[in-house]
């Protein structure tokens, strides 16, 4: 036994945990500080998007009457996925609890973090149609720390920088977000960028191109 009451002397233990904290800490500054992707890896598809004339009665199913986008006709390719894939997706983008522009603004940070030019260009129009301005659309590439945002605001954007980093919502900016969201819209939060942040590494993956008429990221 030592001055400590134990077999290791007090000075050894707070060395080791203050060298612990200090690794955790620099890991966590790494994580932040990680470089964006390359923002197009592929310029042709590996998966090329389905045709019409080439689906089978499930795939047609699929697709539909309406005007089908690249990213549709390409998961049409695998039926049984997108089936079921499809399912949350319009959860997602249409029924969940989330006020819509809070959805965008959610989406279109995911999408510029993982560098989904796709998914960027499709949801800058979406994000127009729910009062998003094109000021707004570019500082989302900026982040949370960017002049101008409301507190609700910055708090999105910086939930889904955490999301994609930690995986995990910190404390702040949990409480922020619960001073106006219910249980339903913080858990739509969560599911929101982790199925946009899917959505693009498929995008990526693949080689999804962008739909003829759809920019890409802001200039």
């Amino acid at each position: 036994m030592n001055e400590t009451g134990g077999s290791v002397p007090v000075r050894w233990r707070t060395g080791v945990w203050t060298i612990f904290a200090v690794t955790a800490m620099c890991a966590s500054t790494l994580t932040a500080q990680l470089p964006l992707p390359d923002p197009r890896p592929l310029d042709a598809p590996r998966i090329t998007p389905l045709e019409m004339s080439e689906a089978n009665e499930q795939q047609k199913a699929l697709l539909g009457d309406g005007p089908n986008i690249n990213v549709t006709r390409t998961i049409a390719r695998h039926p049984e996925l997108a089936e079921a894939w499809l399912t949350f997706a319009r959860y997602v983008l249409g029924e969940n609890s989330l006020p819509a522009r809070d959805r965008e603004i959610l989406i279109l940070r995911i999408g510029w973090l993982c560098q989904s030019e796709y998914e960027f260009g499709q949801h800058t129009i979406l994000g127009k149609r729910v009062g998003l301005t094109d000021d707004e659309i570019k500082r989302i590439t900026q982040g949370p720390d960017a002049s101008g945002w409301s507190e609700h605001d910055r708090a999105l954007l910086r939930a889904t920088d955490q999301l994609r980093t930690d995986a995990f919502i910190d404390d702040a900016t949990w409480a922020t977000l619960a001073k106006t969201y219910s249980t339903e819209q913080l858990m739509d939060v969560v599911f929101t960028v982790g199925e946009y942040n899917l959505v693009s590494m498929a995008l990526r993956t693949f080689g999804v191109q962008l739909d003829e008429g759809v920019g890409g990221f802001p200039e």
